[in-house]
């Protein structure tokens, strides 16, 4: 079976399409030739800056003849059903077959459809494919029609075998087959012929061009971390970048290049971001101070001189760069050190929309400091230093530095923040707020930065809620899903106990006190409210408390929060349960465990909700747990249709008196013993001991339910087990509700 080379040759693909590209490729021209018929044996795609390459081993010259039986209509059914059948067959009437079936004589058709050769139905697929190709972006040169990403030169398309290679004959808007390629552009440009795969690789190699990504990142990487280590330095390493300057050479030259002296005191991150954006370097540091001292740059082409030509004015325009970096530097550091210090930049941000329905960068910082403040003490931080980093952890957001370089808000103002004299613990605050920005991102621990962080995630989420901006569907264009995620693991990992139903009615409230700042009347009573939420704790209680005590005409939209905001906090509480869903089953919890602890009181205290649930998932794990789980689910069926068919709720009034068998007599003491040993539990929050104490259930309850049937001809008997069967699922039901519970 011959094998299949194709190669599209064009000018320069942009490095951050080449792979996504190369797999389009593959996976266009394979299901086309399966769906045609023509399987293979492997396939494998390449890529370098000025081609994309396609290798398929052992695929068919032919693509096999197919049988195809058709069922047609009743023998004597009208002639035009039997045209229609016949023309969709491509068959004439004499060709059909009649055969009797259990519903009569009927019409059969037999379609025999030829094998085509291999060259034939790829010259179809690639043409298609080459016409109808996803790039992000394309584009038409010349008078033709064909879109490509850059303009295309040329196509190689051969099939291989023993005796030869066959080119397949194929033309594209004047652009013909062929089984030639090119060269590096500056030290091959040569015209190159091949006859398989091996010959087409080993001949590129040769002309300079390295065709596998994979292989000229590891030459790039190997190259430069030799160099930097015979300096006595290490680069730094950044996948990204790698795999992006594997996508701009095609025969990658590792230079190694310094940095001018006035430059090396820039901060770190300043020099390792202004090179990697600008001129795509790598950062060379001395791991013994950390500091950035040389870059390594990557050219595409072997010089007389060993590249110092390249390398001059590759530092030339770096120091240029660099000038600029110190230039805002500098700047930023004169206002920091200010007597105004960074409360300049706070000033300018009440000039920077945040939304035009949430306000101002500044109006968003006002209410992240107030969450800021009351979050503190529950984190184990002091609240003036919570509140004063909450003030100024967005400031550098008006540097000159953060301006030209975002990815580095955050940080500068750390730098920033220390250079102003400020506590440690809100520089650091600066830098982490932002923190966690994804699930492998580190979690804060500093008590200040966990305060600020997590009021920020929920200005975000609560502001977003209030005016009905939520994630719809795979939409999220601020980020809501990230910065839900973001509250929990920040929760969850530095253990903090904080009821977030009150966090967010009291901060819908200071949303909606922002968006009616102009009515006194109203901020008067939604900040009655938000006291009564923080003695309280109870967004519905504290709205009724404040209004039934006012005297006066309310205000419409104070009317309305009665009945919009609770449901607003409800439905972003449930959103907070969704995002927890999604983490604990990536770390094994069931979603039916998880839901078992959500309908529990409670559950806007995510520390203690998974607490809960993680005991729960260990119980059921056990024989105990799979048993009882059995027990409880016989009972709450049993006592759910009784209660049914009798119209009657079975939930009180079990007594011992009247129980007949030993068994029931043993359940009843065991539930009288484990009711006040779980509920024990429970209030100290040990749910493995409350586990404990539900697990001495089973053996009572399977004993029950051997010995003794519920619905005994004795209506008395039978009324006082319907009761016992609900004692089962009260005192059970303590620590999950057990029916959310699949199996």
């Amino acid at each position: 079976m011959p094998d299949l080379l194709i190669e599209l040759f064009s000018e320069e693909i942009p490095a951050r399409m080449q792979a996504r590209a190369a797999e389009d490729l593959k996976k266009r021209v394979t299901d086309g030739l399966v769906e045609a018929g023509l399987t293979y044996a492997g396939a494998h795609a390449l890529s370098t800056p000025r081609r994309l390459t396609l290798a398929l081993e052992g695929v068919l010259d032919h693509s096999p003849t197919v049988r195809e039986e058709r069922k047609g209509p009743k023998v004597g059914a009208p002639d035009k059903a039997i045209e229609g059948f016949l023309r969709g067959a491509g068959l004439t009437r004499d060709q059909l077959e009649e055969r009797d079936t259990p519903k009569g004589a009927v019409y059969f058709a037999t379609i025999e459809k030829a094998g085509r050769p291999a060259a034939e139905i790829i010259a179809e697929v690639l043409e298609d494919t080459i016409r109808n190709f996803p790039w992000p972006k394309s584009m038409r040169w010349g008078a033709g029609s064909l879109r490509w990403v850059r303009p295309l030169h040329s196509i190689l398309c051969i099939l291989s075998a023993e005796d030869g290679a066959e080119v397949v004959a194929l033309d594209i808007d004047g652009i013909t087959s062929g089984n030639t390629t090119r060269g590096h552009r500056f030290m091959a440009p040569d015209e190159i012929t091949v006859s398989s795969f091996e010959d087409y690789a080993t001949k590129l190699k040769r002309a300079y061009v390295v065709l596998d990504p994979a292989e000229r990142e590891a030459a790039i990487w190997q190259d430069a971390t030799n160099q930097a280590f015979a300096s006595g330095l290490e680069v730094v390493e950044d996948k990204g970048l790698l795999a992006e300057v594997a996508g701009l050479v095609e025969w990658p030259v590792v230079l190694l290049g310094s940095i001018d002296d006035e430059f090396l005191e820039l901060p770190p991150e300043v020099l390792q971001t202004s090179m990697k954006e600008h001129q795509k370097f790598f950062s060379v540091k001395n791991p013994k101070t950390g500091r950035i001292e040389k870059f390594v740059t990557v050219a595409n082409r072997e010089t007389a001189d060993n590249g110092a030509t390249i390398l001059a004015g590759n530092q030339k325009v770096l120091s240029a760069r660099l000038a600029d970096a110190k230039f805002f530097w500098e700047n930023d550091l004169r206002t920091a050190k200010s007597e105004a210090g960074m409360s300049a930049w706070v000033d300018n941000l009440s000039n920077v929309t945040f939304h035009n329905k949430l306000g101002t960068q500044a109006a968003r910082i006002d209410r992240i400091a107030a969450l800021a403040r009351e979050i503190a003490p529950v984190v184990g931080a002091d609240a003036d230093l919570a509140e004063q980093a909450a003030r100024v952890a967005k400031a550098d957001l008006s540097s000159e530095m953060v301006y030209e370089f975002p990815e580095l808000q955050g940080l500068m103002g750390r730098y920033y923040a220390e250079a102003a004299g400020l506590p440690q613990d809100v520089a650091n605050a600066c830098e982490q707020h932002y923190s966690p920005l994804g699930p492998s991102d580190d979690v804060p621990t500093e008590p200040v930065s966990v305060a600020v962080a997590l009021a920020d995630k929920m200005d975000t989420l609560t502001g977003f809620w209030a005016i009905d901006e939520k994630p719809t569907g795979s939409k999220d264009p601020f980020a809501l899903r990230r910065a839900a995620l973001g509250v929990i693991r920040l929760v969850l990992n530095n253990d903090v106990r904080v009821r977030l139903d009150s966090v967010i009615d009291a901060h819908l409230l200071r949303h909606e006190m922002a968006q009616n700042g102009d009515d006194p009347v109203a901020t008067r009573l939604m900040q009655d409210m938000l006291t009564e939420i923080a003695d309280h704790g109870v967004f519905g209680s504290a709205v009724r408390t404040v209004l039934d005590a006012f005297d006066g005409d309310l205000p419409k939209h104070i009317e309305q929060l009665k009945e919009q905001l609770p449901d607003v906090s409800n439905d972003l509480l449930s959103f907070f349960h969704d995002r927890l869903k999604v983490f604990l089953r990536d770390q094994g919890i069931r979603h039916d465990v998880i839901d078992a602890c959500i309908a529990m009181d409670g559950n806007d205290d995510l520390t203690l909700l998974v607490k809960r649930a993680r005991a729960l998932e260990d119980f059921l794990k056990s024989e105990d747990g799979t048993n009882l789980l059995q027990g409880f689910k016989r009972a709450n069926n049993i006592l759910t249709q009784a209660e049914e068919k009798d119209g009657v709720e079975y939930s009180y009034g079990a007594d011992k008196k009247f129980a007949e068998d030993d068994t029931e007599k043993a359940l009843f003491d065991a539930l009288a013993t484990s009711e006040g040993a779980i509920s024990s539990a429970i209030e100290a929050e040990d749910f493995a001991a409350a586990m404990g104490s539900m697990a001495a259930l089973r053996a009572p309850v399977d004993a029950f339910f051997e010995a003794v049937q519920v619905n005994s001809d004795n209506e008395v008997v039978r009324r006082n087990r319907l009761n016992l069967l609900s004692q089962i699922r009260k005192v059970v039901g303590q620590v999950a509700d057990l029916t959310r519970i699949e199996g």
